[in-house]
């Protein structure tokens, strides 16, 4: 059958199109969250709508004389209003904290290039805030020559001055004048009938002032607190102009209402009785704010909700996305098709439920949308006086602003979702080339390691093994891969070479004694001779046997059975028995007296000491002592052997206890030692979960084989303190 390879998409291709579908998921969750956001803006809208309707009823409950007698366009004021500011102002003759009110100043007076008279009024710039209970004034005075103020008199009439006439808590006028010595902190006296003199020595510290000099002239900044002004809240303001400093004469008087029959000065309104001037006040921008009374007629009435158009871009500044802008604001407009049909009766219909009910005692708003005004948010709440509806405050508003809002948002989006996509579509791209480049240097450093014929041509990997990600594990497991097949691949080839050394040796023996024997007449040397073919025959019987056990071992230790044992108790067993074996070494033992115990195999454990001990024996003198040991810690025994004589290099180490390996060369006696019994050790200490090392002596002269392995648990705690 002829194999068939099928070859997908490639580890870049698969990056790529994962990450261009959660490029596209993210802008459609934004979108998600922009239709929730309008909606909760608009929500927000239309109960902030409710109530500025229910503070702008406040202001008229009670007030049924209103409702009676409504000035639909107060005569004989200038309509001045203190603007409502957001921070106190900071009292330095400084305009760079009026930002907010500064376009709604107000010029009074003329310039000189407009007439030519003796008396030629200076102009002047007025512009009036309030913020917790204090009016702010900031007045910019045209003035091409300033007289300041002469400390040494007493009148205060003689210099530039600003004059405050006011209605105080009892009803009576009062009179301030503000005065500068010098640019800088202002002083206000309370002044006669005739502007002339202080009527107390004292000034009156409660309006504080600051004068600055400008190109055009000076600029007086101050506040006055609103529990001066009485119950009418409203007060007059004049500037006086003094350009001689020798005959100090008044040059011309500047009001904010010059009119016939009244002083040169004239009252700035700054909270009216009648309700439009009210209503004035609080209007804004997109907003239409209407007084119906219990009669359905409308008394007040200001601003306009008209929507206004979003601004358009021309076709030259128009960008690649407006097409898409343009979509989805009209596929979310559509979104409010669904409202009810009730509702989009003429805006100023007065039978609109929303009015009905706020006649009726029930605030309540509603939105609209048509086709051609858009959605507008109508609010409405009632007018209470003795217990009765007199009227209501009815509120409209576009959501032009949030609609903005909206645009601004889907371009932002938009923008962030284009560049997202580019910048991670390149960094997608450069992470799977690099990521490709060091899979394919791998996967060809690992072919090049085998050649044609299934010969290993290194033992180790060098590309990606010091990386610190999956791909450097995975070349380092190759490399270790490649270690451990290097090794049995040496440990294969090395074998025959091995045998031939090692049987060699004993068949010359046994050639050698057959041939002597053939030729031998003499009964004491055939004897002879017949004896050395059989120690030839015994050795090459012992290789055999050794082989075979190194390669069935790891097989027969699976049927073993673990049972738990004293290893102290069967050190001394076994050392007792050494010191029979081997008389000419002295066997001395080290460590704990106590029991150790250890689920083992008896039998290995006895196998894994013979290797140790016969280790011990080979290569060390005769005469010397052999220490054998037993340590407990924790959770683990070591079990260590240690005799004297060669040591072993450093970078073999760590292969001493690989099959076939044999490091010392030099063996006293003429007996097997060809690298399989630390190799038999490692296999039976790993079997029980522990590991075996080797360490040369501090001194040089000798070498120490350690044994780890893991006590019973049971019992691994009584065991530890007794060691």
């Amino acid at each position: 059958m002829k194999n068939s390879r099928f070859r997908g998409p490639r580890l870049a291709t698969k990056l790529f199109i994962l990450m261009s579908l959660a490029l596209v998921v993210i802008p459609w969750f934004s979108y998600q969250y922009l239709k929730e956001m309008e909606a909760f803006l608009v929500d927000s809208q239309a109960n902030a709508q409710l109530l500025t309707a229910e503070g702008i009823s406040t202001l008229l409950n009670g007030r049924s004389d209103l409702f009676y007698e409504l000035p639909l366009s107060p005569e004989g004021y200038e309509q001045l209003y203190a603007h409502p500011l957001n921070n106190p102002i900071r009292i330095d003759g400084k305009s760079n904290d009026w930002e907010e009110v500064l376009n709604y100043n107000v010029s009074f007076g003329s310039s000189d290039e407009e007439e030519e008279s003796a008396q030629i009024p200076n102009q002047f710039y007025l512009v009036l805030g309030e913020h917790n209970d204090q009016v702010y004034a900031l007045i910019q005075v045209k003035d091409d020559k300033l007289v300041f103020r002469d400390r040494n008199i007493l009148r205060l009439d003689l210099s530039d001055h600003i004059r405050i006439t006011f209605t105080g808590q009892s009803g009576e006028v009062r009179k301030l004048v503000i005065t500068m010595t010098e640019p800088g902190v202002t002083t206000a006296y309370a002044m006669d009938n005739d502007w002339r003199y202080a009527i107390q020595g004292v000034a009156e510290n409660r309006v504080q002032g600051f004068m600055s000099q400008t190109d055009e002239g000076y600029a007086v900044e101050f506040r006055i607190p609103l529990e001066l002004l009485g119950s009418t809240k409203h007060f007059g303001l004049a500037v006086v102009d003094v350009d001689s400093a020798e005959t100090r004469a008044i040059q011309s008087i500047t009001g904010t209402l010059p009119s016939a029959g009244r002083e040169a000065f004239g009252l700035v309104l700054l909270k009216s009785p009648e309700v439009l001037r009210i209503i004035e006040g609080l209007g804004y921008s997109g907003a239409n704010i209407q007084v119906i009374d219990a009669q359905r007629r409308v008394r007040a009435e200001v601003g306009s909700y008209s929507p206004k158009q979003l601004p358009s871009q021309d076709a030259e500044e128009s960008t690649w996305y407006e097409p898409i802008l343009t979509g989805i604001s009209q596929l979310m407009d559509k979104m409010y098709t669904g409202i009810d049909t009730a509702l989009r009766s003429p805006v100023n219909a007065p039978e609109d439920h929303v009015i009905k009910d706020s006649l009726a005692g029930k605030p309540s708003y509603q939105r609209r949308y048509t086709s051609t005004e858009g959605e507008v948010i109508i609010a409405a709440h009632p007018i209470i006086a003795q217990d009765k509806v007199i009227g209501t405050v009815v509120l409209r508003q576009n959501t032009n602003r949030i609609l903005e809002l909206r645009r601004d948002a889907l371009e932002r989006i938009i923008n962030f979702s284009v560049l997202s996509l580019l910048i991670f579509v390149a960094l997608i791209l450069a992470f799977s080339v690099r990521l490709a480049r060091r899979i394919r240097k791998l996967g060809a450093e690992a072919t090049n390691a085998i050649d044609i014929y299934g010969r290993l041509q290194t033992n180790q990997l060098k590309a990606e093994t010091k990386a610190g990600d999956e791909i450097g594990d995975l070349a380092r497991s190759i490399s270790g891969m490649l270690a451990r097949l290097h090794q049995h691949n040496q440990f294969l080839e090395n074998m025959p070479r091995t045998l031939r050394h090692e049987i060699n040796n004993p068949l010359n023996t046994l050639s050698t004694s057959l041939h002597n024997l053939e030729n031998s007449d003499s009964e004491a040397a055939k004897t002879k001779y017949l004896e050395s073919a059989k120690r030839g025959v015994h050795r090459i019987g012992m290789i055999v046997q050794n082989l075979a056990d190194a390669a069935s071992l790891e097989d027969a230790l699976e049927a073993e059975e673990f049972e738990v044992i004293d290893i102290q108790n069967l050190v001394e067993n076994y050392l007792a028995n050494c010191k029979t074996t081997h008389p000419n070494r002295v066997f001395e033992y080290r460590g704990t007296q106590n029991p150790v115990l250890a689920e083992v195999s008896d039998y290995r454990i006895e196998q894994l000491l013979d290797k140790l001990i016969d280790n011990a024996v080979d290569f060390s003198p005769v005469g010397s002592t052999i220490t054998v040991g037993l340590t407990t810690d924790a959770t683990r025994l070591t079990l260590f052997v240690t005799n004297s004589g060669p040591v072993i290099d450093a970078d073999l180490v760590e292969s001493i206890f690989d099959s076939m390996v044999s490091v010392r060369e030099n063996n006293p006696d003429n007996r097997l030692h060809f690298g399989m019994g630390l190799y038999v050790v490692r296999v039976i200490a790993e079997h029980h979960g522990g590991r075996a090392s080797a360490t040369n002596l501090l001194n040089g002269k000798g070498v120490t084989i350690r044994v780890t392995l893991p006590l019973y648990k049971s019992v691994s705690q009584p065991a530890s303190s007794a060691a």
